[in-house]
């Protein structure tokens, strides 16, 4: 009989190598990770959205079996469709659907020692969920990524601007809307993904220690951050491909009005990661430094 699972809850931060942590994952032997990254299971019940959120992955699954009779005859197709069609039948349960939840990450997983749902929304969660979450299992880890922030909320504006280019000449423009309707919000007290405070506050309150990584993407994406992650997951040392970068942006160079403002409003954040990792990157110090310049 094969032993009980580790299941790993990681939290973010968006735009901070969670698409690279999933690709890794999804290769390692020791790992079972479903077709679907991530799955919105508890941000959707807190926020009474749950129902949308199954609507959204029902529109999902007909354009798989679109494309799937349309000629699309891959494996990744196949194990799409199969996914999201056990994924709806979860979510038509209802928000007490928390075994269906567990089964449905460990379906399928054989001897496999881990599964996971890597969903960067969840670092807003309060912390009587993520307390609630911990306990959910005998064995439960979360991991929470760092991104420089001011590149982090950069890449984020880029990768909203693009979807709202209605053609490419539109994409530093809308970029430049996005990220400082992001500042306007951020100095106006709004809390969202930026927030590594909270968020690094409510999961040292929730999560035991030993059962927390906070890692910053720099570390993450090197062979003594891997090597570290496999060893806090329980799982063998496996090798990573460190050059492919998960859905980068296009490149565009930030204004320096808006770096100078964005280095103003996140200096929480830069606080925040210095208290935790007192040997941040060059780059962070640099911001670090402009901001008290």
């Amino acid at each position: 009989m094969a032993q009980e699972p580790t299941f790993l809850i990681c939290t973010g931060a968006t735009k901070a190598g969670t698409s690279w942590l999933y690709r890794y994952l999804q290769g390692h032997p020791e790992c079972h990770l479903r077709a679907i990254k991530e799955l919105h299971f508890f941000n959707s019940i807190d926020a009474g959205t749950l129902r949308q959120w199954r609507n959204r992955e029902e529109m999902r699954l007909l354009r798989a079996r679109a494309r799937q009779a349309e000629g699309d005859d891959s494996p990744q197709t196949a194990r799409l469709i199969r996914d999201l069609a056990d994924w709806v039948a979860v979510l038509a349960q209802g928000p007490r659907a928390f075994a269906a939840y567990q089964d449905y990450l460990t379906a399928g997983r054989g001897t496999r020692h881990l599964v996971a749902d890597i969903t960067p929304a969840y670092a807003m969660l309060s912390e009587a969920r993520l307390r609630s979450m911990a306990g959910m299992a005998a064995d439960v880890r979360f991991l929470y990524l760092l991104r420089d922030p001011v590149s982090r909320l950069w890449s984020q504006a880029r990768m909203l601007g693009r979807r709202r280019a209605d053609d490419p000449a539109q994409y530093p423009e809308r970029s430049v809307e996005v990220m400082t309707a992001m500042l306007d919000s951020i100095e106006s007290g709004a809390k969202d993904r930026e927030d590594y405070v909270g968020a690094v506050s409510r999961l040292t309150a929730a999560v035991a220690p030993n059962r927390l990584l906070i890692l910053l993407q720099d570390e993450l994406m090197s062979i003594p951050g891997v090597a570290r992650l496999c060893r806090f997951l329980g799982i063998a040392d496996h090798p990573a491909d460190l050059t492919r970068r998960e859905h980068e942006g296009l490149p565009l160079d930030l204004p320096q009005p808006l770096l100078a403002r964005a280095q103003v409003a996140l200096r929480p954040q830069y606080e925040c990661a210095a208290r935790l990792f007192p040997d941040l990157p060059a780059s962070w110090r640099q911001n670090m430094t402009e901001v008290h310049g």
